[in-house]
């Protein structure tokens, strides 16, 4: 029966990552927004929401020290798993889709987005990763470091929406909810109606995504999975795949910005808004030490796996599919440490 939900669920979260795209493309266009605005932020936001909740509610609202490692962990795992495994996929569908694509094998995107991107995550992250190293007695530098990261992520997001929306934007695929209003010509759907569909396709993704999480656990205890992994492996796959999805679909359609905008402006909310809730709400636990070393090694790989994915775009301005892949690699490096770290405890 599990197995079934688990389908059942992907197909949900599917048809709303497809809906969910298309809507939030219509709304930038509609409200003159650019590229990086609408995939950075828009839908990095958008689909973030499932996995930011998992941190939200495990510390705001369970305040125990193990709901604290939990929430941290979800924090700590999010760009990891973006960085890696998304890149990973994403590359994938790169390649499979290599003979529909305009641009083949190269991912032809806007490099000053996503180079942006990056700058904000390596910056918000250093600052995240630095302050759990503090020692114990400053919590109210942990108070002030949360408030710089909100200010910092309300920067970069004010720079991608005062950015101009290029002027050669593509054609975009009918409204999917517009066939229902008949006030609307094909071409032109009325706002509402386009902020409906994202709403819509919204809920689909949490829904999915919060079956798919539940049968999965579900799952996992049935085989004996040790509760490790299934923290800091199974879960976070699960909680991604709402971008994974996205930016299949968007790699298809040859809209490589959106589809790298959407990983890499998750990656910069994921640790900015999530972190300062755990620095304002559990600055004792939001520490580097024993209990969460894995944990944290997971960040260091994260930034090493977005460094190597992007280095041929900062050197050459320029990278391809099978670049993407080496996220893959880091990937399994660290499931096999995270294997042996629960092999040996």
């Amino acid at each position: 029966m599990d197995l079934l939900v688990l389908a059942g669920a992907l197909v949900v979260i599917l048809a709303g990552a497809e809906l969910f795209t298309n809507g939030v493309e219509w709304y930038g266009r509609k409200r003159g927004l650019g590229e990086g605005a609408v995939g950075s932020v828009l839908a990095a936001v958008g689909t973030a929401m499932p996995e930011t909740m998992i941190p939200l509610v495990a510390i705001v609202f369970s305040p125990s020290a193990t709901s604290d490692a939990v929430g941290i962990g979800a924090i700590l795992g999010a760009p990891f798993m973006l960085a890696t495994l998304a890149m990973f996929v994403t590359g994938l569908g790169v390649l499979g889709f290599r003979r529909r694509r305009p641009s083949g094998t190269v991912v032809a995107i806007d490099a000053g987005v996503i180079l942006h991107d990056t700058r904000g995550f390596f910056v918000s992250y250093a600052v995240a990763i630095g302050v759990a190293f503090l020692p114990a007695g400053l919590e109210p530098v942990k108070l002030v470091a949360a408030v710089v990261l909100v200010l910092y992520y309300g920067r970069y997001v004010l720079r991608h929406l005062g950015a101009e929306a290029a002027e050669h934007e593509s054609e975009l695929a009918p409204l999917r909810l517009g066939a229902i209003d008949r006030q609307a010509q094909p071409d032109d759907p009325r706002l509402a109606m386009v902020v409906i569909q994202v709403i819509l396709s919204l809920g689909l993704i949490v829904a999915g995504a919060w079956l798919f999480v539940g049968a999965v656990e579900r799952v996992s205890t049935a085989l004996g999975v040790d509760e490790v992994l299934l923290s800091l492996i199974i879960a976070p796959i699960a909680t991604e795949l709402p971008e994974k999805f996205n930016s299949i679909i968007w790699v298809r359609q040859g809209k490589d910005t959106l589809a790298l905008g959407n990983i890499t402006g998750a990656m910069v909310f994921q640790s900015a808004i999530p972190v300062a809730i755990a620095l304002v709400f559990a600055p004792t636990a939001w520490v580097a030490g024993p209990g969460t070393l894995t944990a944290f090694l997971s960040a260091g790989i994260a930034i090493v796996s977005l460094a190597s994915v992007l280095l041929p775009l900062a050197r050459r301005g320029r990278m391809t599919g099978r670049g993407m892949l080496v996220g893959g690699a880091w990937y399994l490096l660290y499931l096999a440490i995270v294997v042996a770290v629960v092999a040996v405890g």
